[in-house]
């Protein structure tokens, strides 16, 4: 699906992620907080005015595969040590605590496809 480049995008396809687990009965809160924190890297780091980021979620065995691709190859996700007192930096952090697998696919230019992978089990 398409969503807007915006904090109310970002919310949607958390939102969104979480009705289509639930529907295909899978466990929703760590796959949630992965989208989201995606999504918002997509909204925050790969914005360009204008254009919308795409999410992606399919299930190949028991394995959850979620895709956020924003218009921004230039800017490649590393996931930081952020200080103790930061307010933010911790997202990719987040997404390497909760997924078994994640990284970024370049497409044709200007897109990126920032993954992570969680298994379930049978």
């Amino acid at each position: 699906m398409l969503l807007s480049s915006t904090p109310r995008g970002a919310r949607l396809a958390r939102l969104l992620a979480a009705d289509q687990l639930r529907e295909w009965e899978l466990p929703v809160e760590a796959a949630s907080h992965v989208v989201a924190e995606l999504a918002a890297n997509a909204v925050t780091h790969g914005r360009v005015p204008g254009r919308s980021f795409r999410l992606t979620l399919y299930v190949v065995g028991g394995t959850l595969r979620i895709e956020v691709t924003d218009t921004r190859s230039d800017r490649r996700p590393e996931p930081r040590k952020p200080g103790a007192d930061a307010e933010s930096g911790r997202g990719l952090l987040l997404v390497e605590a909760l997924a078994d697998r994640w990284g970024v696919a370049e497409e044709r230019f200007p897109r990126k496809t920032v993954w992570a992978e969680l298994r379930f089990p049978s």
